[in-house]
């Protein structure tokens, strides 16, 4: 007796692949995807879509290769074409990934997230920032956890908030230019005194007198709204600034002959800066010792100039003599010994040839 073996119908099993699935009309449709391929496709780099699809097909499981049905997709997109039905898919759908393409993406945003707390803040005490190494320590210690569903920039500035109430730092200043007119810059003043920001300079000639300053960007709302009720202007010249060395020589005036003491860190730096200076010396004089040794004829035992020198040096007479005398085991001779030399060898010759 013959046993019939049954295969279902409308499967098309399919592994290694990324799940795009969108649900509409209570009905869930899903598309066979090339693993990587859909945020290319997303952001505009890819522009194939055969690069995109593993197949022009619309499945109601992808993992158990259950197709989709027509009159579904009729009814949910209002016709059965598969290509179309694929690219709104693709445009609308949630994407599906893996363990390991997860923990990848969520370590390129935990990366990013730090990448720009550290643009953004500095340490209170060397006006310096952070390194990207100690910053994911710091993220780590609060314990911070990606949301993949929010922005990398709304999630840094929760986590300097975060990182502001357990250590030492602090959001790097931003640097502006406000201009009012005379009888309202006293106003001004008072109030950036108020919010502690940093005058670094002011211009209190003319109508509009204006003053650059630095302060903490959380102010930068208050302080944009003031300048208007003032009516005067505001220009950003930095967003963020940094210590990289003195900020305007005004702050300098009274110590002239008093050194500022450097801090801990700026000092480290001038170290490293002083041996990695004497290094590239010492580097150099290397590079000259080997560039004379590279124009020395070890024949003549002798130093020749440029490249253009050396080789005609190996063309001379001079060079030619003494190549004898090494195949002799003589010592060689200077180019005015050498000169005499083959003047006596010539006078010896003659001699010889008129002999009897």
């Amino acid at each position: 007796m013959s046993v019939k073996l049954l295969q279902p119908v409308g499967q098309k099993r399919l592994t290694n692949v990324a799940v795009v699935r969108l649900k509409k009309h209570g009905m869930r449709f899903e598309i066979a995807c090339y693993k990587n391929k859909v945020l290319s496709w997303r952001s505009g780099v890819e522009k194939d879509l055969d690069e995109v699809l593993q197949s022009h097909t619309v499945y109601s499981n992808v993992s158990k290769g259950v197709l989709a049905k027509n009159s579904d997709l009729v009814k949910a997109f209002g016709h059965d074409d598969h290509t179309k039905i694929c690219l709104e898919i693709l445009e609308k759908g949630e994407l599906q990934v893996a363990g390991k393409e997860r923990d990848s993406q969520l370590s390129s945003q935990f990366r990013d997230i730090a990448t720009i707390v550290m643009q953004k803040t500095i340490n209170p005490e060397t006006q310096r920032p952070y390194t990207i190494s100690m910053v994911e320590r710091l993220m780590h210690e609060i314990h911070f956890a990606v949301d993949p569903h929010s922005s990398s920039k709304k999630q840094a500035l929760d986590v300097i908030r975060e990182l502001q109430k357990h250590f030492p730092i602090k959001r790097s200043p931003m640097r502006l230019r406000l201009a009012v007119i005379g009888q309202k810059f006293p106003n001004l003043l008072e109030k950036l005194n108020a919010w502690d920001a940093n005058v670094v300079s002011k211009d209190e000639s003319g109508s509009h007198q204006s003053v650059i300053c630095e302060m903490d960007p959380g102010f930068f709302r208050d302080c944009d709204a003031l300048v208007r009720n003032l009516q005067g202007r505001m220009e950003i010249l930095a967003v963020s600034v940094h210590f990289e060395g003195d900020t305007h020589v005004d702050d300098f005036d009274d110590y002239e002959d008093v050194p500022p003491a450097l801090p801990k860190e700026s000092a480290d730096s001038e170290v490293q800066l002083s041996e990695k200076i004497q290094k590239q010396t010492i580097s150099e004089e290397k590079k000259a010792d080997t560039l004379a040794k590279q124009n020395k004829c070890s024949t003549c035992n002798a130093f020749v100039g440029d490249a253009k020198q050396f080789r005609d040096h190996f063309k001379s007479d001079w060079h030619k003599h003494n190549l004898k005398r090494k195949t002799k085991q003589l010592p060689p001779l200077t180019a005015e010994e050498c000169l005499a030399d083959m003047d006596l060898n010539d006078s010896k010759a003659d001699l010889k040839e008129y002999s009897f």
